[in-house]
């Protein structure tokens, strides 16, 4: 699946830069708004976390958009919004398809994790090694915060209100000291007006 995915988002930015060529050529603008909405709302379903999307261009037809997320973990026990700035190109003058990048940043709350503690060894004959861990869960709340980057295609259906969407959301998060870059994919349904 998510080599999939990346080669989907390859293909589209390979697109994406040839439209923008074509694009600077004709001295035409496209972008968000020219893609038939201005808000959408609607639910973002990931292989790392799930939640509520919403994205809203700005003015004019730049093709610049807000979006954000409010998401959660599947096996975590709490809530991450994240807010990110995109830019929209359209690809191949074909209609309703766009491909987009941004970045942004998040921050969450979670409660309770899952570790081991250090490793300990024993042995008890010259070849024979145990090793001895820990695990260890906590009833504590944390806070987590990073950044993000994201890209992603998207595509307005022609006769209805909907924009299908699939993205990668690579991020880095900073948690109770800890930190950690993880890779997000991503399709979202969106609701339009």
């Amino acid at each position: 699946m998510k080599k999939f995915t990346l080669a989907v988002l390859g293909i589209a930015l390979a697109f994406g830069t040839q439209s923008a060529v074509a694009q600077s050529k004709k001295k035409s603008s496209g972008g968000g708004s020219s893609n038939g909405y201005s808000t959408g709302i609607g639910l973002r379903g990931g292989g790392y976390s799930s939640g509520l999307t919403i994205k809203h261009f700005l003015s004019g037809k730049n093709g610049v958009a807000l979006e954000a997320l409010v998401t959660t973990e599947y096996k975590a026990r709490g809530a991450r919004l994240t807010l990110l700035g995109e830019k929209h190109k359209t690809i191949a003058d074909v209609k309703g398809l766009q491909f987009y990048y941004g970045a942004g940043f998040h921050a969450g709350a979670y409660q309770g994790r899952y570790y081991f503690t250090d490793a300990r060894y024993y042995r008890y004959h010259k070849k024979d090694v145990y090793v001895y861990r820990d695990y260890v869960y906590d009833e504590a709340t944390y806070v987590a915060v990073g950044a993000d980057l994201i890209l992603g295609l998207e595509y307005k259906l022609e006769d209805l209100p909907f924009v299908v969407g699939v993205d990668y959301k690579p991020y880095f998060e900073v948690f109770h000291g800890y930190t950690g870059f993880y890779n997000d994919a991503a399709v979202s349904l969106r609701f339009t007006f």
